[in-house]
């Protein structure tokens, strides 16, 4: 179904990335309500926080605040309540840097990686569910689209940087 459809919308979209900027936010809307219903509400896990605990299972290794928020899918403003809520759980372990206390290293407690472990196979087969109707051409074609739309900001930095250095 066509998203001016879904939403009941009777005029034309102004442009075609308008269009598809509202069918990207709706699309992950959909996917990830449906992915909170099947695994995250039942874990107890929001999406950051699972997010957290990937990227720390990953590592393998004590990681900065700061190093665990530039690795996020979607970025959280409040990165320390987050952390709080893992640690209250005890599914991460935080400690200061001996060189540097400034700096507060997180790591996965064996109990993270334990729920880990467990929402692995429910989080493969939901991902399945939601997307295994397309090809894996489909697969392929929708990755590179959504990198190339992400690579935009890149593109124009370099740009901006190459007219910079060619100014007299």
């Amino acid at each position: 179904m066509s998203l001016s459809r879904e939403i009941k919308k009777s005029k034309p979209f102004d442009v075609l990335e308008q269009e598809a900027m509202l069918n990207l936010a709706r699309t992950l809307d959909v996917l990830a309500g449906e992915l909170a219903v099947a695994v995250f509400k039942p874990s107890g896990l929001s999406p950051a926080q699972y997010n957290v605990l990937r990227i720390l299972r990953g590592a393998g290794e004590h990681l900065a605040c700061n190093e665990i928020a530039s690795r996020m899918i979607a970025r959280d403003p409040d990165m320390t309540r987050l952390l709080d809520r893992l640690e209250k759980r005890k599914l991460v372990s935080r400690c200061r840097q001996q060189t540097d206390r400034r700096v507060v290293a997180v790591r996965i407690t064996d109990a993270g990686l334990h729920l880990l472990a467990e929402l692995d196979p429910k989080i493969l087969a939901a991902h399945r569910q939601q997307l295994g109707h397309m090809t894996q051409e489909e697969l392929k074609q929708l990755i590179a689209l959504l990198e190339k739309a992400r690579q935009r900001d890149h593109q124009e930095e370099h740009q901006e940087a190459h007219q910079e250095s060619n100014t007299p």
